[in-house]
């Protein structure tokens, strides 16, 4: 067993928020180092190439807000890149509706329609508004009871695999879009003239987000040690043991699922496990499909809130960029609603038989093949003991030097331009802590 010299700052991850740490890190002259378990860097943020076809983790797509932030990003990607006005929709009741959908129901059965409608006007007129207690009751107070019962209520059940009972409301104040009652009056007679939502626009490398993930990698101060995991981690000697190694260092900064990261914890306290293993998750289960031509619809992503299909979301990644399928073809991406393992020769000819109603393939013969895949860690679960679990971990983690951030080492629904940050935010506070640290030397 080597013991290395003891390293300033210890990074657990690769993906994008550790990439994006050790970055920054450079920047400030901390000396670091980096490790990721698997072969490659990117995490979630990663393109496969299959017979020509490119396949990303479902749909990855730059919302770039900040503009130091949006520098940096495209500046790692390089010249081949593109920007997009974002084209999705709801597929329900047998037609495609505009996004979001509680500001589009034209197009709607008339009496779907105006069941939304008259739902959300009463709601919105409704001064009786205590504070919600879960998503369901968010939804029905700010949408009414015709949007919550069509598409807010069976689509999260779907997208997120419980009941929005189980979810608080505090999640959703970005990632919801709240419309006007103007919205919603002109999005049911067919006049809405903008696009709503945090995503209306976003970038997308032309050969797939990989693209962001290689560029990031090659511009690192510090190599990515690959296939490289600590077995257990002593909080309290500030060190990695590792099967060949103990690697010493002053702060960690952990980019690991946080369940994941307790539990290597050697002698945590028993309080911060326990709060650790009440924190939950889904693991998701999708498709990459490839065509043997091109999409029938032009939408780069789909919502899907009925039942009867086993997928909750479509995505083409070849309407993002027509690099990703070669010329003439497309691929989408499938997400499915039952977590359980699918078998694959039962589920596609459920799978086929939706997309051709949806119009994205002429027939089950365009499906050239499909791949199934697995997220482990795909949507943190807001239920109603996420924060109180919350309050007892991090603020272990933080008295003993270590930093946790992204979208899973924060524990959190977030985004890619967010993860980029959380990666400037980490590096910041590891130099503050490397700095206090000193500061009390004698």
């Amino acid at each position: 067993m080597i013991r290395s010299p003891r390293t300033p700052v210890a990074i657990l991850g690769a993906g994008l928020t550790g990439m994006s740490a050790s970055f920054h890190l450079g920047r400030a002259g901390a000396s670091h180092r980096i490790f990721e378990r698997l072969s490659r860097p990117g995490g979630h943020a990663i393109t496969l190439e299959d017979e020509g076809y490119r396949f990303d983790r479902t749909g990855h797509l730059l919302h770039l807000r900040d503009p130091d932030l949006r520098a940096l990003a495209l500046g790692w990607i390089g010249d081949d890149w593109v920007e997009v006005e974002r084209r999705s929709r709801i597929w329900s009741h047998g037609t495609y509706t505009r996004y979001p959908f509680q500001a589009n129901t034209y197009g709607l059965p008339p009496e779907v329609a105006y069941e939304c409608l008259h739902g959300f006007v009463r709601a919105y007129h409704n001064p009786d508004k205590p504070a919600p207690k879960n998503f369901e009751e968010f939804c029905l107070q700010h949408f009414g009871e015709g949007i919550s019962k069509h598409f807010m209520i069976p689509y999260n059940t779907r997208l997120w695999g419980v009941s929005p009972r189980e979810i608080t409301a505090a999640w959703c104040s970005r990632f919801v879009p709240l419309p006007k009652l103007e919205d919603v009056l002109a999005g049911a007679v067919g006049l809405n003239d903008r696009e709503l939502g945090y995503n209306a626009r976003f970038v997308y490398p032309r050969l797939g987000i990989g693209k962001l993930a290689e560029g990031m990698a090659k511009n690192l101060p510090a190599r990515i040690e690959l296939g490289r995991a600590p077995a257990s981690i002593d909080f309290e000697a500030r060190e990695l043991h590792f099967e060949d190694e103990t690697v010493p260092y002053d702060v960690l900064v952990s980019t690991a699922p946080l369940p994941v990261l307790v539990e290597r914890l050697a002698g945590a306290p028993r309080n911060v496990v326990e709060a650790a293993r009440r924190l939950r998750c889904t693991h998701l289960y999708y498709l990459d499909i490839a065509l043997d031509g091109p999409c029938g619809e032009p939408l780069h992503w789909v919502y899907v809130p009925e039942e009867k299909y086993p997928f909750y979301r479509v995505g083409c990644y070849s309407n993002f960029s027509d690099a990703m399928a070669p010329p003439g073809k497309a691929n989408l991406y499938v997400e499915l609603a039952d977590r359980s393992e699918p078998d694959l020769p039962s589920l596609l000819p459920r799978v086929a038989e939706g997309l051709t109603e949806m119009r994205l393939i002429d027939s089950p013969k365009q499906i050239r093949f499909a791949r199934v895949r697995r997220i482990d860690h795909a949507y943190v679960i807001f239920d109603h003991a996420y924060f109180e679990s919350l309050e007892v971990v991090l603020p272990f983690l933080e008295r003993n030097g270590i930093v946790t951030a992204g979208r899973y080492g924060g524990w959190n629904y977030s985004s890619m331009e967010d993860a980029l940050r959380f990666g400037r935010e980490a590096a910041a506070k590891a130099v503050s802590s490397l700095g206090e640290s000193a500061a009390k030397e004698p």
